[in-house]
Parts: C-alpha cells; structure tokens; sequence
C-alpha cells in the first residue's frame, strides 16, 4: 500500500479587528470581518501522511502523543478533508510549533491553516486560496486568516462557501513589528472556541459587533495609507470592546494579567513621547505591541524590563500557509 503524505508550514496571525462570537459554532461563521497581520518568524510545521492500512487516526504535537479532545478536533476536521477527497483513510498528523501553544499567540490559526493544507494536499485536492482558507476556518475561525499572504481580511460571507479570508497588502507594505509579551506560556484555562460560544451572553455584544464595519473601514484606510495613528486608535479600541465582552460574559473571562493591564497603561504613553506603538490582545494575557520597525528595539527592550514578562517574540509580516519539502 502507498502512504500520500505532504507537510506544510503556516503562521499564527494577529488580529488588527477581531473576531469573537459566531453566527454558526459548527461552520465558524463569524459575527463580524477582521483584520489581521501574519507573523513571520512564528510557525507551525505539519506533517500530514494517510494510509489505506493505518486503523486509526493518530496526532502527535511538539512530540507529545495527543489523546482526548485534542485528538478528536484533529480527526473531526480530518474527516472534512476525507469527505472532500472521497477516500476514507486514516491518517497519521505530527505537528510542531515554535511558539508557545494555546497562549493566546493564534496557535490554533497556524495549526489548522497548516493542516488544511497539508491533508488536503496528501489526498490530492487542488483547492483554491479561498476555499482553502474556507476549509481552514472550519478547524479554528482565524485559521481562515493564516492562508493568505501578508494583511489579510477575514470577509465574513453569508454561507460556508463565502466567508473566507484574503491579502489587503503584501508583507512588504508596511515594515511593521509585532513584540510579544509573553508573561505565560502555558495553555489558557478557557480557550478560544468555548469563548466565542458564550458571546452573545454579554450585553455588550451587540454593540461591538454594529460597529465593526466602521472599525474595519477605518483600519483597512490605516492600514493602506500606513498612517500609524490611525491604526493605533482603532486597533486599541478594538482590542479594549473584545475584552469587555468576554469580561461581561456568563460565565466571565478573564485574560489579563496584571502585567497586561500594566503594558497596556504604559503603551499610550510611549506613543505620546514619540514611539510608533500600539497594543491588543487576542484570548490570552500576553499583550502584543505593534510597532514601527525603527522603534521595535526600544519597545523589546522597554517591555524586557517588565519583571512578569518571561520573554519578548518578535515578528515581521509573514507570508500565507504554504507546502514545504523539509520534514
């Protein structure tokens, strides 16, 4: 028997605009676009082989054997692929990041990004981007998000087929810097689909999701124009209403740290005294602080000094999901 393997490497993306609650929890349809920016440097790197005589599914992640829920999202979302391809083989997933998992740093996004193509690309699918990124979206919703290249908009559709993600502007447009606080580096108690679903129990939700499109509007224009101020008004409000929900929702979530809200009181000030940098936060308490590339090592160093902050990431715009032949 053959074994049809291909892997693939993905980057997590950061939200500019986010995403968070759904119009279908089964499809990842989500409530409202978004914006992200992909981060080079920071990947997942999946390997994915299927077998006519394999019995069962198996995943391994950083070299750990996964069981349980962990293994079971993995084969839920193989079977979409299976389905796609018409062959019903089990498959054998190894996978590996280089960023801590499931911290709040879209490891999920890179995850099934990476394995969507990958599986679909060992079964012989010939999917475009669009429909890759709608495959994707299915494993985790900012996963969408991870397939093209560069900034890219989550367009939310009104069906399965149309809500994917495409590239505003190459990683070339603008020399923007991601610094990554991480100040935990362990998986996140509640994590990010168990949030989206409890969404609409906040009463604020409603209101965030009847203005994103101003907020997408005005960061698209930011965004196209690399007018840093703008940007930096929009991304921080965004990033403050997505937060507010979750703390509003039943039950309430909490994020943040002390040493979040902390970089976050700080950030404004920087750009005051000149520093092109702004914060947000994805469902995690580490604060990333976008920024000017002239400005990135003053910001790495500024946020080093910070006692709870274990280590600083940083990462230039990366491009989309793509197959690679180094396994």
């Amino acid at each position: 028997m053959t074994t049809f393997t291909a892997t693939a490497l993905a980057h997590p993306n950061i939200a500019f605009i986010k995403y968070w609650g759904n119009r279908d929890d089964n499809l990842r349809l989500p409530q409202n676009g978004s914006v992200s920016m992909n981060l080079a440097g920071l990947h997942t790197h999946t390997r994915v082989s299927f077998d006519p005589a394999f019995t069962s599914d198996s995943f391994t992640l950083n070299h750990l054997v996964q069981t349980g829920a962990s293994l079971a999202r993995v084969s839920a979302f193989l079977n979409l692929v299976r389905e796609k391809a018409a062959k019903p083989w089990y498959a054998q997933v190894e996978s590996a990041n280089n960023f801590p998992t499931g911290a709040g740093i879209a490891s999920s996004a890179a995850a099934f990004a990476a394995l969507a193509l990958a599986a679909s690309s060992a079964l012989g699918l010939e999917l475009s981007e669009a429909q890759l990124s709608a495959l994707a979206r299915k494993g985790s919703g900012s996963a969408c998000r991870s397939i093209p290249s560069g900034y890219v908009e989550w367009l939310p559709g009104s069906s399965d087929e149309d809500s994917y993600a495409v590239t505003l502007a190459p990683p070339s447009h603008w020399d923007l810097v991601d610094c990554i606080a991480v100040m935990k580096d362990t998986h996140k108690v509640t994590g990010s689909s168990e949030g989206h679903q409890i969404a609409n129990t906040s009463p604020l939700q409603a209101a965030r999701v009847s203005g994103a499109p101003d907020r997408l509007q005005r960061c698209r224009q930011a965004l196209l124009a690399r007018d840093f101020d703008a940007l930096a008004a929009v991304v921080e409000l965004d990033s403050n209403l997505m937060h507010a929900v979750m703390m509003t929702s039943n039950p309430a979530l909490f994020y943040w740290e002390p040493a979040s809200v902390e970089i976050m009181k700080a950030v404004p000030g920087w750009r005051r005294e000149g520093l092109a940098a702004c914060y947000t936060l994805d469902a995690g308490p580490n604060v990333h602080v976008l920024c000017a590339v002239t400005d990135a090592p003053m910001v790495k160093s500024r946020l080093e000094q910070i006692p709870s902050v274990i280590q600083v990431l940083t990462a230039t715009a990366g491009g989309g999901a793509h197959l690679t032949f180094e396994d």
